[in-house]
């Protein structure tokens, strides 16, 4: 870079050093330990060396990068690269179907090749992505910034588990498999989250911004709430157990046949999910929620049902969740408030936020990535929110957009030159 300024440079990172050393030398050099009510400080300084110079190294990098990111004829460089790779490999036709076709055996022989721990993982991830393109079309579609899907998420959860504590008895006494509830409860809790997410939208149609997202977010706590202090009714903080799994033509599996059994459901609808949203994103619906993201004003002005259009995202959003709470509580066979905090909308939002908001695709690897991750970085637990906080944190700064950026359909029509240049000639 010819107008790259090393001294400035390597000064910033200096002061950037100095400033790191100060702030973090009572965290990571100071160990304060107490026995028998005396504290006792342990200086550990060997940290003293690795703290300044990995501040230098990685302020240094930063600000490098930065300057490479606003750097003109280079990014309009990357940006050419960017383009030229998105016509070959995700816009191509044969490299697409061949991808989806690979992608889709090798997650239906999964359960065969892993064991049941990594199965039930990928159905907790499976699960996810579900949720994920459930908030993808109130956000992603709608632009309406929902901080409480995970109320929806437990809407469905409990409508199975209430059914089942309620009614099991009933189907025992009658001689039918209680596993016949779980499809009589699948299409239930997505109703029972779509009523939900009917009453919700009613008062905050008009709501956009930070202040949709705060009224979404209590709703999200109130839920949790309900479900935690009403205790006669949803067993309170104690939850709900021994919830049955799917019905399989009356035989008794073990527990590893019926992770895979629930794997191949889970999978089955997120293939639906998939297909639904993709048909919903491209249709007339999909446009409308597309163009009331940009501009409700330009929206309205242009005959869209501003109150319909927000009211359909919501409830169909809504039912996705609700769905995917009935695979959770099947899945798990026990539920209660706790598996449906704040923490778990936040979860879902940045699964679409970091995949990409709006693309189906994104938000599949954003869910890979945020559930799969952390299972299989268990020796780093305390490190975890460390490293998950600060690639968000890169993500927004050096790709905005997502890991895949939304690509909006485009329709190409073939010039006929023939025909223009003869249309020319007659004129």
């Amino acid at each position: 870079m010819e107008d790259f300024n090393w001294k400035e440079y390597l000064k910033d990172s200096f002061i950037s050093m100095l400033w790191f050393s100060l702030l973090l030398f009572p965290m990571l050099v100071m160990k304060i330990t107490v026995k028998g009510g005396m504290a006792d400080v342990t200086y550990r300084w060997g940290y003293l060396v690795v703290i300044p110079v990995s501040a230098f190294i990685l302020s240094a990098l930063w600000k490098y990068f930065r300057e490479r990111q606003q750097g003109g004829d280079k990014a309009d460089k990357r940006g050419e690269i960017a383009a030229l790779f998105r016509r070959t490999f995700i816009e191509n036709r044969t490299v697409k179907k061949v991808s989806i076709i690979s992608a889709i055996l090798i997650m239906a022989f999964y359960p065969v090749f892993s064991g049941m721990y990594n199965t039930n993982v990928m159905i907790s991830a499976l699960i996810y992505i579900m949720l994920g393109l459930g908030l993808n079309i109130v956000l992603g579609l709608g632009g309406m910034l929902h901080l409480g899907h995970a109320a929806f998420f437990a809407v469905g959860a409990y409508t199975y588990g209430l059914f089942f504590k309620y009614a099991g008895q009933f189907f025992v006494d009658a001689g039918i498999s209680t596993g016949w509830m779980f499809w009589i409860a699948l299409p239930a809790g997505g109703i029972m989250a779509a009523v939900f997410g009917v009453l919700l939208s009613l008062p905050v149609l008009r709501l956009r911004g930070d202040y949709l997202a705060i009224v979404t977010l209590a709703f999200g706590e109130i839920m949790r709430m309900v479900l935690q202090n009403w205790g006669n009714v949803t067993g309170g903080a104690t939850g709900i157990s021994l919830i049955p799994r799917p019905w399989l033509f009356g035989i008794n599996v073990t527990p590893r046949l019926a992770a895979v059994y629930i794997y191949y459901i889970v999978f089955a609808f997120v293939i639906i999910s998939i297909i639904t949203v993709s048909r919903l994103e491209n249709s007339r619906i999909g446009r409308a929620w597309e163009a009331m993201r940009e501009d409700e004003i330009a929206c309205q002005s242009m005959g869209i049902d501003l109150v319909r259009n927000k009211l359909t995202a919501f409830i169909l959003g809504s039912v996705w969740a609700g769905v995917a709470g009935v695979l959770f509580a099947s899945q798990t066979t026990y539920i209660n408030p706790d598996s449906f905090t704040i923490w778990e909308s936040i979860l879902i939002l940045c699964i679409v936020v970091l995949g990409g908001t709006g693309s189906i695709s994104g938000v599949i690897l954003g869910a890979l990535i945020i559930k799969l991750l952390p299972e299989y970085m268990r020796a780093f637990a305390q490190y975890r929110l460390l490293v998950f906080g600060l690639a968000l944190v890169l993500m927004m700064i050096f790709r905005p957009g997502g890991i895949i950026k939304k690509v909006r359909k485009i329709y190409r029509f073939p010039l006929d030159e023939e025909n223009d240049a003869a249309a020319e000639g007659q004129n």
